[in-house]
Order: structure tokens, then C-alpha cells, then sequence
């Protein structure tokens, strides 16, 4: 498929998971790729290889996201090396599991320094530098639904990702940009994984009416769909990916 043909995207957080899936996705339906990444600069140099080895284009830049002159960097050198930007997936973020009463300060800094700080500033950057009718997708989840003890920081910094995003697509329509905000659900990967036990991955799979929990390319197949000229009449929406598990 090339709906995506003669179109650049920058994906943050693009070395692994659900990131690492929608760069692989945008570029095997014809976008030229930036996969950003913060340190894992190997795994991102592999996911460029898996790129251009199935006959792609793509590009590792390094940039952390919660600090805004990186942001502003990430832009230039995508529009230096590709000459534009049409597309952003802002998908770089942290979780964080605790009960509210065992939140610190730094917790709660480190997590809305990316979810939020870099969602914001991404899009900041997006306002002057993205193509007339480009798009721009962020990634939200669908716990923000949901009333689930230890994910207060991380839902909540979600929530504010998704009210920026209706914002922020009344801003940007008149330039023909749409915005709008993913939610997935509980999703096959390290990031999920990580400090859940298989009985726990099996009791999230059995919250979603499909019975499953999500796979990376289902995310990405949203994403890319958002990212086409098919949905040029969705604009600050939020779409939830989660197999009717919220």
C-alpha cells in the first residue's frame, strides 16, 4: 500500500512497542520515517534497518522530548534530511504505578515532563513546521476511562494529552491539519509487561469483549489510517483501540 506516498513522519519514541510498529507502518505504506528515540539508539538504528530492508525510508534522530530545544532539533534535522514534515505521532512516554499516597514530587515530574511537556511542545513545533494538511496523531490510552488504583499520574497525564489534542485541532484547522488522539487498551508489549504477572496479563485479556489483549499493528493500523488522506474529516477525536475493553 502507498497511501502514505511523497509524505514525511516523525514518530517519537519510535525504537520499540507500539511506536516501533506505527514507524514500521507508516513506512510500508510509503512515508519517509524519522524514528525518534532518547537513548536506545541501537534498537532504533534496527528498527531504520527493518525499514529500508523491506524497501522503506527512515531516519534515527535522537532527541528527549521533555526538554524543548531537542524538540526543535528532532524538527530541523527531519526537515534537513527529508525537506518537510507532514505527519506527527507523538507516542514517547513514561508510566508510573502507585498508589496516589506514595507519589513523590519526581514521580509526578518525570511522568507529565513527557506525557504532557513533550506532547505540548511537539505540537508547539508542529504549528509553524507541519505541511498544510498534515496530521498529527498523539497517543493517549484507554485506562483514562477506567478506575484503576496506581495509575492515577499516568491516567492522568493521558487526559491532558487528549483535551490539548481537541485544542489544539480548532487551532490548527485552517491550515487543513487535523489532530487527533489514540487510546489503546492493554497491548502486547515490555512496556505493558513490565511488572505484571502472566495471571495478570490474562485477567487484563479478559476485560476486552474480543478476549485478547491488543498487538502492536493493531495500533499502528489506526494510527496509519489517521495519518491518511481517508480521514481528513476527523479532526480532535479520540479514537479507542482496545478490543471493547473500555
Amino acid at each position: 500500500m502507498t497511501k502514505l506516498q511523497g509524505k514525511v513522519a516523525i514518530v517519537t519514541g519510535a525504537s520499540r512497542n507500539i511506536g516501533k510498529a506505527i514507524a514500521k507502518e507508516l513506512a510500508a505504506q510509503g512515508a519517509q520515517v524519522v524514528v525518534n528515540y532518547s537513548s536506545s539508539s541501537g534498537e532504533a538504528e534496527e528498527v531504520v534497518k527493518e525499514i529500508t530492508d523491506a524497501g522503506g525510508e527512515a531516519y534515527a534522530v535522537k532527541a528527549n522530548v521533555s526538554q524543548p530545544t531537542e524538540i526543535t532539533t528532532l524538527f530541523d534535522e527531519c526537515i534537513s534530511h527529508f525537506g518537510k514534515v507532514d505527519i506527527l505521532v507523538n507516542n514517547a512516554g513514561v508510566a508510573l504505578y502507585r498508589l496516589v499516597k506514595d507519589i513523590t514530587e519526581e514521580d509526578f515530574d518525570k511522568v507529565f515532563s513527557v506525557n504532557v511537556k513533550g506532547v505540548m511542545f511537539c505540537m508547539k513545533e508542529a504549528a509553524t513546521k507541519l505541511e498544510k494538511g498534515g496530521r498529527i496523531i498523539n497517543i493517549s490510552t484507554s485506562v483514562n476511562r477506567m478506575m484503576i488504583p496506581t495509575y492515577a499520574a499516568y491516567s492522568s497525564s493521558k487526559s491532558a494529552v487528549e483535551q490539548m489534542t481537541r485544542v489544539f485541532a480548532k487551532e490548527m484547522g485552517s491550515k487543513g491539519i487535523t489532530v487527533n488522539s489514540v487510546s489503546p487498551g492493554p497491548v502486547d508489549t515490555e512496556f505493558f509487561r513490565e511488572g505484571k504477572s502472566e495471571d495478570d496479563i490474562k485477567r487484563f485479556a479478559s476485560m476486552a469483549a474480543l478476549g485478547r489483549i491488543g498487538q502492536p499493528t493493531d495500533i499502528a493500523q489506526v494510527v496509519a489510517f489517521l495519518a491518511s488522506d481517508e480521514s481528513s474529516w476527523i479532526s480532535g477525536q479520540n479514537i479507542g483501540a482496545n478490543g471493547g475493553f473500555a
